[in-house]
């Protein structure tokens, strides 16, 4: 059977593009300011919709104040659907270990998402390495991944399988249940995993998952990592879903304007802030819920701060297009772009989107239709092959579906004969007058 596959490109010279989200809100705060936050990231992401951007992706973070104020990337991301038409809408990425979501109701939301949007969602996956998170939700360190791991696979078994049998796990059990409704897209939408290292890269291609870089990769060390993805993708993959996604993705920042001083003072404090916020929160930071400072904590720390803007898809229109030129030729298959960092303002953020598609843009989606088909061409007989590797959790034959009584009828069959029948008497006419329903015959009998 030919290997269920979602599309992507590694060609030379063609790339998609991707605006990201993280909610930053710098101190000091203002009554409003998340309200207007969120009202221009809306907008920005409207803007981009109609701009031909490929790809919008929200991410899911708790208490990461100031870094991250999106904790419902959910509605977010339901609200976006309702204001574009072809845009895709990255859930980049939902926190999996079942601490901080249930794979049921998060197979939910994923499902329900992808019928609101009509078939355009993207499942990104992750686990975080934040104290302030993992601490939050009773999720241990060291189990993190392993609980990341199993909830990924049975999630995806849910959005997949009629009806989900059930599972008995070391993070999480559930009884076997239906779970609907069921996604657009078949089998399920497109996974990706969050990677902070070439290590996590090589976990996604094992696992046949997107990889949604984040390490700030410069374009001429990406290849490095192109290779590794791709080489372990088809020769050692075996899908922790039910579909596999060959497509690898790097961060980068963005600040377009014809005056490049005039770009850096419009994005480079927010592209480091952002890294600076991501330090604080994950590696060096001390934070005390509330009452932490981390903008005045960047603003005396800023003088020491390398300046990577000319690294960073921060320039004009010609150095943008050479940086991400780097990346193309590297083969990653989409570049996502961070605009919305500290105190970057709206209005530029628009220049910069509308700026970037009328002059940069054209050049990386020339001929995508046709470099897309030669990828999946060449890989499919490798994609097959995992497919082939994958073992699947065994469905279920109609005789050994379980079948379970509503409570009332439970309550009723635990009481004495007696006592059952007049209760049953009472809910039959209770029934006949108030509900017009009809209750079975042997009910209570």
């Amino acid at each position: 059977m030919r290997a269920a596959l979602e599309c992507g490109s590694s060609s030379v010279g063609w790339v998609k593009f991707g605006i990201f989200y993280e909610h930053q809100l710098p101190r000091p705060w203002h009554d409003g300011d998340e309200q207007r936050l969120l009202d221009e990231a809306l907008e920005q992401v409207e803007l981009a919709d109609r701009l031909g951007f490929d790809y919008a992706w929200e991410v899911e973070h708790h208490f990461l104040e100031e870094y991250s104020h999106s904790s419902a990337p959910e509605v977010f991301l339901a609200a976006c659907s309702q204001r574009t038409r072809r845009i895709r809408l990255g859930h980049g990425i939902v926190l999996m270990p079942p601490g901080y979501n249930h794979p049921a109701r998060v197979a939910e939301r994923i499902a329900t998402l992808d019928l609101v949007s009509g078939g355009r969602v993207d499942f990104g996956t992750g686990e975080s390495s934040s104290i302030l998170e993992l601490g939050g939700f009773g999720v241990g360190i060291d189990a993190k991944r392993a609980a990341w791991r199993e909830a990924v696979e049975q999630c995806c078994n849910m959005l997949v399988m009629d009806p989900y049998p059930g599972y008995d796990g070391e993070f999480f059990s559930m009884p076997c249940r239906n779970v609907v409704p069921k996604p657009v897209q078949k089998p399920h939408p497109p996974l990706w995993v969050a990677c902070s290292n070439r290590e996590t890269i090589k976990l996604a291609a094992r696992l046949g998952m997107g990889a949604l870089t984040f390490s700030f990769v410069d374009p001429g060390d990406a290849s490095a990592w192109v290779q590794d993805y791709y080489r372990i993708l088809e020769t050692e993959c075996v899908p922790i879903g039910h579909a596999v996604n060959p497509n690898i993705a790097m961060v980068t920042g963005l600040s377009i304007h014809p005056d490049a001083d005039e770009a850096r003072r419009r994005g480079l404090d927010g592209f480091q802030f952002f890294g600076y916020g991501l330090g604080h929160h994950y590696i060096f930071g001390r934070h005390q819920p509330g009452r932490t400072d981390i903008w005045a904590d960047y603003l005396a720390a800023r003088p020491t701060i390398e300046d990577r803007g000319a690294q960073s898809g921060i320039g004009t229109p010609e150095q943008v297009r050479t940086h991400l030129r780097g990346y193309a030729e590297a083969g990653v298959d989409q570049v996502v772009f961070i605009q919305q960092g500290g105190n970057n303002r709206h209005d530029h953020i628009c220049d910069t989107l509308e700026l970037f598609a009328a002059e940069v843009m054209g050049e990386f989606a020339e001929a995508e239709a046709v470099r897309e088909q030669a990828k999946l061409e060449r890989m499919a007989s490798a994609l097959d092959a995992a497919m082939a590797r994958k073992v699947p959790m065994p469905a279920l034959e109609d005789d050994q579906i379980p079948t379970f009584d509503a409570l009332g009828r439970s309550i009723v069959d635990a009481l004495p004969t007696e006592e059952a029948s007049q209760v049953a008497k009472t809910v039959k006419e209770w029934a006949k007058t108030d509900m017009p329903i009809h209750v079975p015959e042997d009910f209570g009998a």
